[in-house]
């Protein structure tokens, strides 16, 4: 599986909703990919941290996938992505310097979930909400946010190769002509 990232945080989160990634050992590269986007934890994640992230994943994965087939999330996913944020509240603290800095309350754990929901719900409110797709690719599971309406592949260099691969491969296996 090729982890693609570069989609809102959420939807990077929910990408994640393979086998390769729901082991611990496979959770830390992708926060290290999400570097610039989400403070990940001085020390790796626990099982306990693990299972924390995978249940935040799932409320956010029924709000989207609620939201893409036009309905309202359900109240339960709502208050787990609510609570979430709640846990470690961001504020903003003035240096010497005048300038600021953002701080979050709360333990490590609280920080990461706080700051995955915090995206989960900029995605849900803002105005990409309405854009965002399933790739067309065989087998794939992945969602992206469709910048041109004719967009169909979460990658066109993953998914979208596989599948004009295949189809070349079926037209020569067809019998049918390349040339045109």
């Amino acid at each position: 599986m090729d982890l693609v990232t570069g989609e809102p945080l959420a939807l990077d989160l929910l990408n994640t909703l393979t086998d390769e990634y729901d082991a611990l050992d496979d959770v830390q590269p992708w926060l290290e990919l999400q570097a610039g986007r989400l403070t990940a934890p001085s020390l790796p994640l626990t099982d306990t941290d693990l299972a924390a992230v995978r249940a935040l994943r799932e409320h956010v994965r029924a709000a989207v996938d609620a939201v893409r087939q036009g309905r309202s999330p359900a109240e339960e996913s709502i208050e787990a992505v609510n609570q979430a944020v709640r846990a470690a509240p961001p504020y903003r603290i003035l240096k010497a310097d005048l300038g600021a800095v953002t701080r979050r309350d709360g333990d490590e754990r609280a920080r990461l979930l706080a700051q995955l929901a915090e995206a989960a719900v900029e995605l849900l409110t803002g105005p990409d909400v309405g854009r965002i797709r399933a790739c067309e690719g065989p087998r794939c599971r992945m969602l992206f946010v469709a910048g041109h309406p004719r967009r169909r592949w979460c990658s066109p260099a993953l998914c979208g190769n596989r599948v004009r691969v295949a189809r070349h491969y079926q037209r020569r296996r067809g019998g049918g002509s390349d040339a045109g």
